[in-house]
């Protein structure tokens, strides 16, 4: 579990205190966990916000709700408080919030992000470009977006259909279909015009 600091929590108490309603919480999360891109995020959390399955957790002055999808990935995490010039600075140090956590029991956003920065990201990324997942609709498909080289070049059609649509639908069989929700009339940085 995470690790909130005395002058961390101090500060949260304070932040939360100048907020207009008096049932603000905070809620801690990892955006693209076990990605290179991962980044442990703390937002307010307002009366109703919080999902079912978050960890609820009560310090002196203030709720925090983790995400349980997030929780693997903030082992050994720390949020701290450090005054400076300007007032201070919240800082969160969480060092698995980038490591891949994959079993056949983890969540398919996992494996499929899993499977996108090891293995089709790199050979992307020799043509300046890569691909991220949106979003998982109808429980097995799998919407992504190119970037980079890759937005709005003439090979990615190729590149779609028999490079990542077919490693992630031999890889993750429980998947139906991928779909490319790319703006690909922008063409400014395409590898391929």
């Amino acid at each position: 579990m995470i690790e909130i600091t005395v002058p961390a929590q101090a500060y949260l108490v304070d932040l939360l205190a100048k907020q207009e309603d008096d049932d603000v919480a905070v809620r801690i999360f990892v955006s693209d966990p076990g990605t290179p891109m991962a980044e442990t995020c703390i937002a307010y959390s307002r009366a109703g916000e919080e999902l079912e399955d978050d960890e609820r957790v009560e310090y002196d002055g203030f709720v925090a709700y983790f995400d349980s999808r997030s929780l693997p990935y903030m082992k050994d995490a720390v949020v701290d408080f450090s005054e400076d010039r300007m007032g201070g600075q919240l800082n969160i140090k969480a060092p698995n919030s980038k490591v891949p956590q994959v079993s056949e029991n983890s969540p398919i956003e996992d494996r499929i992000n899993y499977v996108l920065h090891s293995e089709i990201n790199p050979g992307l990324a020799a043509h300046g470009g890569m691909v991220t997942l949106i979003e998982v609709v109808e429980d097995s498909v799998a919407v992504l977006q190119f970037g980079g080289g890759c937005q709005g070049c003439g090979m990615v059609d190729v590149t779609l259909k028999d490079g990542v649509e077919s490693t992630l639908l031999r890889q993750l069989p429980q998947l139906t279909a991928v779909r490319d929700v790319t703006d690909h009339s922008n063409r400014e940085n395409a590898f391929y015009k």
